[in-house]
């Protein structure tokens, strides 16, 4: 008889998102004649520019050709890309980086789920709370966290729990961990690290044995000059960490799909018996047997992001998010709410007023605005009491979803 793996039935009922898309149809289905503008689910709506259509203008008429069609590319992607990524995105920084270094995949949500696969099953995981569920559910799935716990914890899981009072910065762990996943600039917070502060944390895995996975999907949409753009700006991280990167909030790919992961030839783990295993053909080798890669199509878009109009029409989208982001700010100032975020990352970690719950400060808005947000609990127990907003809107849909937010809390 096939057995199925029970991890999965200890998962809540349906992944943030989804829950949330489900209200959202339900909202519309009573009230069809709203128009329901989303400060939620952080999907872009800038079309992609015009190099990047180009790009793939042009990839797709050698897709037409018998003498330029490509097949299955190679494992960890094309050279053009990886070497692209290389000069641009590390040694322009003065990262000391190699192109066999860096793994092409289809967004950093694949690899930053699937890289657990390369550790033990009694690997011991932390994580900030709040934090993006895609790291605690896909240990679950691995069966790593325990018990899910009538308080939203999960029993094997370290929490590295943020508040208000630190500005959402995560504290060391007080106890032994294998494996640290950090996400910055932050999601759902929007808060960034210091370099002194990311270092201290290269240091505590170095001390510890343990391995950082760094999620660096946000990091060009830094503004401060000091805040560090990749883990890699530390002495020591090449030994203790693996970073993650996407082309969907940097470039608009979140349709086309394409990001990478940078695993250096330093980084190692432990056998049970006691023997140093680099992770890096660990990686290649499970990507090779479950992967097929992104497509021809998509990495030659994301190649066009690193030539100069590819660059200047990107940053220029980036912008035009950010400004979004001041515009939120300022209004939430106005209204006198308590945030964080919304000045190095498009994402902006609100205090619901009157100590409203998460869910209960969604439901509440979407009823009286049309606008959705994400409740922030979803993101974990330390999210309760928070909402996140978004800044990927349109400047006229951000503009008046501003303006039924004023309108709404200055009748409560």
């Amino acid at each position: 008889m096939a057995q199925i793996n029970e991890h999965f039935l200890q998962l809540p009922g349906a992944y943030l998102f989804s829950t949330i898309a489900a209200k959202v149809r339900d909202y519309r289905s009573r009230h069809p004649e709203a128009e329901v503008i989303s400060l939620g689910i952080g999907d872009v709506t800038q079309p992609l520019v015009p190099a990047v259509v180009e790009a793939l203008h042009a990839a797709a008429d050698e897709m037409a050709g018998s003498a330029t069609f490509r097949g299955y590319g190679p494992e960890q992607g094309y050279a053009f890309l990886r070497e692209a990524i290389v000069q641009h995105d590390f040694e322009a920084r003065g990262i000391p980086m190699s192109a066999d270094e860096i793994c092409i995949n289809d967004g950093a949500k694949s690899d930053t789920g699937n890289f657990q696969e390369l550790f033990g099953a009694d690997a011991r995981i932390a994580v900030t709370d709040p934090v993006y569920p895609v790291y605690v559910d896909s240990n679950a799935m691995g069966g790593r966290t325990g018990e899910l716990l009538a308080d939203g914890h999960w029993s094997k899981v370290v929490y590295l729990t943020g508040d208000a009072a630190g500005g959402f910065q995560p504290r060391l762990p007080e106890e032994p961990v294998d494996l640290i996943y950090l996400c910055y600039p932050n999601n759902p917070t929007g808060t960034v690290l210091t370099r002194a502060a990311l270092q201290t944390w290269v240091d505590y895995a170095r001390s510890h044995d343990a391995v950082i996975l760094y999620d660096a999907a946000y990091e060009a949409y830094i503004q401060d000059a000091g805040i560090p753009r990749s883990i890699y700006e530390i002495p020591g991280a090449r030994e203790v960490a693996a970073e993650f990167h996407s082309f969907s909030k940097t470039a608009g790919f979140t349709g086309l799909r394409c990001g990478y992961t940078v695993v250096p030839k330093e980084l190692t783990a432990q056998t049970r018996d006691g023997r140093r295993v680099a992770l890096h053909p660990l990686w290649v080798r499970r990507q090779s047997t479950k992967f097929n890669g992104a497509s021809y199509l998509s990495q030659r878009a994301a190649a066009a992001v690193y030539t100069p109009e590819g660059r200047r029409q990107v940053e220029g989208n980036i912008a035009y998010y950010m400004r979004n982001a001041q515009k939120i700010s300022d209004t939430l100032r106005q209204m006198g709410l308590e945030f964080f975020g919304g000045r190095n990352a498009p994402y902006l970690w609100v205090r619901t007023p009157q100590g409203m719950g998460s869910w209960q400060f969604f439901e509440a808005m979407l009823e009286a605005t049309a606008v959705v947000c994400t409740p922030g609990v979803g993101f974990g127990p330390a999210g309760e009491g928070y909402v996140r907003l978004t800044a990927f809107g349109t400047h006229e849909q951000t503009d008046e979803a501003l303006r039924r937010m004023v309108g709404w809390m200055t009748k409560k």
